[in-house]
């Protein structure tokens, strides 16, 4: 099936006239959290909240991390979320709590995000 990217438009939750697009995002239903360039965080406004948080890797390294809040949208779908301001070796990565909070699934053979219907409520 393969991986695929998409590009993502990050913006400031307290003001959103603050923003960033990000070009490449690695779409990974595998990672908790949705990773972002750091210095694009700070550049747009977004303040780490969580600091040195640990966060275990899929290969069982343990990193820690700085995390805060931002408004992702990719195309016409949207989300706020917690995300990780990633060091210069770290890939961008769109995690699967954003993809969740999109509400969309990955259409891995197509290569793209689609809606994925009623939101169940009960």
């Amino acid at each position: 099936m393969g991986t695929f990217y998409i590009g993502c438009k990050v913006e400031n939750h307290k003001d959103q006239k603050r923003s960033a697009i990000v070009p490449k995002l690695l779409v990974d239903t595998g990672s908790e959290f949705t990773w972002l360039p750091g210095a694009t965080l700070q550049r747009i406004g977004i303040e780490p909240v969580k600091k040195d948080l640990l966060i275990q890797m899929a290969n069982g390294q343990l990193l820690t991390r700085s995390v805060g809040y931002a408004i992702l949208r990719v195309d016409k779908y949207e989300t706020i979320d917690e995300v990780v301001f990633g060091q210069k070796d770290d890939l961008s990565l769109l995690g699967s709590r954003a993809l969740e909070g999109m509400n969309v699934h990955v259409d891995a053979r197509r290569k793209r995000l689609v809606a994925a219907g009623p939101v169940v409520a009960a």
